[in-house]
């Protein structure tokens, strides 16, 4: 259905020059032209925003039927074909493109066989807003560097483009973040440890993700980068190193404190308990007022204590929501002097 959707539109508007095709607000859709080249044209078309299911869809938009394009923002829902990706014409200049932005919903192995020769069509391209690209080590041993990603923008005229190459040998992926700065999105997912700083004064949603451990100064610099940040996901399930040091009085008074001034949604499933810890002690962190929390049940009475933990009492406080996982005897919790409404599952 939303195949024909978008067909229709370039149909019935034939002088069309913004499209930004969301077709469900409710649940992600995602568009396909079923592996087959798709019946669409358009001499006007200048900026499409647009989600489709896999990277093969995305080329085959980029295929020359929209030569005025100047600005493509595309999401894609899965992983691709690399037979198919063989067969779809990824030569073809592309001098009117001068803002490009891709995002998936998964992983995209796809750096040097598909990237690389798509922003080399690109001549003319002057904001490279996001790319997250990923790759199985599967024991490789000779892995792009980011000296390797940065010589492929040697080119590169505009913007300054930074980029960002992490390995997990836990999981054997590799994945690396590309983008031009200033940085304008709203969103920056899976920062690391060795996220590269900046000011991303436009950035709301922010998820955070590593085997190796947060320490508190990292989200001292979190903070400083993303001053405006509204919601924040952590995935770590590795203890803090630094935890055991700071425990003495005097190291705990000259601990600079975290502030989220506008921080209203905050998620730490899959996390260790020292980075509840981290958001819940207020030796530590400053809470909004009217904060939505998710986390495990079992960590939440671990580290306030059974809710009787005066240090964690502030920032408890300050929670209105609490989404809980884990086994709850009542849907009800009590957090020290409030009532906060919970869902648990």
């Amino acid at each position: 259905m939303n195949i024909i959707i978008f067909t229709n539109i370039f149909k019935n508007f034939p002088n069309l020059k913004y499209l930004n095709f969301n077709p469900s607000f409710i649940c992600d859709q995602y568009i396909s032209f079923n592996w087959s080249s798709p019946t669409i044209f358009s001499s006007t078309l200048l900026t499409l925003h647009v989600k489709v299911s896999s990277v093969i869809d995305c080329l085959h938009l980029l295929d020359g039927r929209f030569n005025q394009l100047h600005t493509f923002y595309v999401h894609t829902g899965s992983a691709y074909s690399r037979q198919q990706s063989l067969q779809i014409n990824n030569k073809e200049k592309l001098p009117n493109l001068k803002c490009f932005s891709l995002s998936s919903a998964e992983q995209l192995d796809l750096y040097d066989e598909i990237i690389i020769p798509l922003l080399h069509r690109m001549s003319n391209l002057e904001i490279l807003l996001f790319i997250c690209s990923f790759i199985h080590l599967n024991n490789k041993i000779n892995l792009p560097s980011n000296k390797d990603i940065q010589y492929s923008f040697k080119d590169f005229n505009y913007n300054q483009i930074i980029s960002c190459v992490n390995y997990f040998r836990e999981t054997q992926c590799g994945e690396c973040h590309i983008y031009s700065y200033p940085y304008t999105l709203r969103h920056y997912y899976y920062i690391r440890n060795n996220f590269p700083g900046g000011l991303f004064k436009c950035v709301r949603q922010v998820s955070l993700y590593d085997e190796h451990p947060f320490e508190h100064e990292f989200f001292l610099r979190i903070q400083k980068s993303f001053p405006l940040i509204e919601k924040l996901t952590l995935y770590n399930k590795k203890r803090q190193n630094n935890k055991q040091y700071r425990k003495s009085k005097e190291n705990i008074e000259h601990l600079s404190i975290v502030e989220y001034p506008y921080l209203t949604n905050l998620t730490l499933y899959n996390t260790h308990y020292d980075y509840i810890e981290e958001f819940l002690l207020d030796t530590k962190t400053c809470l909004t007022n009217g904060v939505y929390l998710s986390l495990n049940y079992k960590s939440l009475k671990k580290v306030t204590r059974n809710f009787k933990r005066n240090a964690t009492r502030i920032n408890s406080n300050k929670v209105n929501r609490l989404y809980i996982s884990g086994y709850v005897k009542t849907q009800i919790v009590t957090l020290y002097d409030g009532i906060v409404s919970t869902t648990s599952c």
